[in-house]
């Protein structure tokens, strides 16, 4: 079992900057498939990026490309989400998430995650 902590969540101003961090509980951080979701307000939990146990394959949702860049680092238990030129409309709860099945891709739905943090929020003023 995993346990999962994001920070550095807070209010920022639109093409403003934010690093999130999702630090991982156990030793066996580098057996787990990493992912970024967010929900907001009244919205459907959505994708936001994912990463693989070794950090070589990576893929992020279309409204974020070009935006931000995860990464990881697995002698710190750690998973990252470097947010740039931030928009109003990435106002959300930011949820990393955690799994270590076995899979042919990249880890981009809800229910292929077993382990979820509680979340930081990211508001975005315009």
């Amino acid at each position: 079992q995993v346990q999962l902590v994001e920070s550095g969540g807070g209010l920022v101003q639109a093409g403003g900057s934010l690093r999130l961090s999702c630090a991982a509980s156990g030793r066996t951080f580098s057996s787990y498939d990493m992912g970024w979701f967010r929900q907001a307000p009244g919205e459907e939990r959505e994708f936001v990026s994912a990463i693989n146990r070794s950090g070589g394959s990576i893929v992020y949702a279309d409204s974020v490309k070009g935006r931000c860049t995860i990464s990881r680092d697995n002698d710190k238990n750690t998973v990252y989400l470097q947010m740039n030129s931030l928009k109003p409309e990435d106002t959300a709860s930011y949820y990393c998430a955690a799994d270590s099945g076995s899979s042919w891709h990249l880890k981009t739905r809800i229910h292929e995650y077993t382990y979820w943090g509680q979340g930081t929020q990211v508001t975005v003023s315009s």
